[in-house]
């Protein structure tokens, strides 16, 4: 079961925020058609998409939340996205067979191997009021000091010290079984030199992966934070959930142009796409082809924009 909890503290300038992804998370690892990412690659995808859940929830957004990491390392791009419902799902890309995958983890080894990693955090509308624009905030995968920052968490942290001004503990992790996270936050009305956010955040930085990934949320919060007055909201369900459809990969193919779909049916006897999220396939022969493009031209100027 997937479950996002929320939680103040009384009298507190203090919010918390717990998910654990489980049952949607084992299904997004067994949906990849290409099969199984390497362990290291699995991990990070857990954490980020742990992270989004985590961020989407946290704002409030109405729209799309994407988290991307992109870099000249082993791994070239790896994305979460997470809607407002907070229904998620990410993906991975590895560069050719040939580069390695390092051993461990940390995010330099997978994403920065020669400093030109960056993290972008992508805020995109559901439906635009006037004035409103897609949002980007772009963090290199390095801090201030031009040292490599070795986590995730270390990351986003920067990210929203930088771009929301509000101070954040971050602790991630995931497995094959399991991707967690736990954010706390001071809230934006509290005072600067308030002792109640280093107290929290003191105790959160305690929390070990292992313990992240095996106690439940009543234990894990009780365990933490026993001596704080903590309140809990009513959990929510985050849910893996791909937005792939024959009608997107249609206007997809239209963008392409008659010619260039024909050319590949010519060599291949059919345009085959495969979705990099959730690993549907879909297939157009030549009449589906013929009747994409028949329909696309009876359509009136302004019509049949897949969205």
């Amino acid at each position: 079961m997937d479950e996002l909890h929320r939680f103040l503290f009384d009298g507190l300038p203090v919010r918390g925020l717990l998910v654990r992804l489980g049952e949607g998370w084992r299904e997004l690892l067994a949906r990849r058609a290409a099969g199984p990412y390497p362990a290291p690659v699995r991990a990070l995808l857990g954490e980020m998409a742990a992270a989004g859940v985590l961020m989407q929830s946290n704002i409030k957004f109405d729209g799309t939340l994407l988290l991307q990491i992109h870099g000249d390392g082993p791994v070239t791009l790896a994305v979460a996205e997470v809607q407002a419902d907070l229904r998620y799902r990410a993906t991975a890309t590895l560069a050719a067979p040939s580069v390695p995958l390092p051993e461990t983890g940390a995010l330099s080894a997978l994403v920065d191997a020669r400093g030109s990693g960056r993290c972008a955090i992508t805020l995109d509308p559901a439906e635009p009021k006037p004035g409103q624009q897609r949002y980007q905030g772009v963090v290199p995968l390095r801090g201030t000091d031009e040292e490599p920052l070795p986590r995730l968490a270390d990351v986003l942290e920067h990210y929203m010290r930088q771009s929301e001004q509000l101070e954040t503990r971050l602790v991630l992790a995931a497995d094959d079984r399991l991707a967690a996270g736990l954010l706390i936050q001071r809230l934006p009305a509290a005072e600067p030199d308030d002792d109640a956010f280093p107290r929290i955040a003191q105790l959160a930085a305690t929390l070990t992966r292992e313990e992240l990934l095996a106690l439940d949320a009543d234990t894990l919060l009780r365990r933490l934070f026993w001596q704080e007055p903590v309140q809990r909201f009513a959990p929510r369900a985050p849910r893996f959930a791909c937005r792939c459809a024959r009608g997107r990969v249609a206007g997809m193919l239209r963008s392409l142009g008659r010619d260039e779909v024909e050319s590949i049916i010519a060599e291949q006897g059919a345009v085959e796409v495969t979705c990099e999220f959730c690993g549907a396939g879909y297939r157009f022969d030549a009449i589906d082809a013929l009747q994409l493009f028949i329909a696309a031209a009876d359509q009136p100027p302004g019509r049949g924009r897949v969205n």
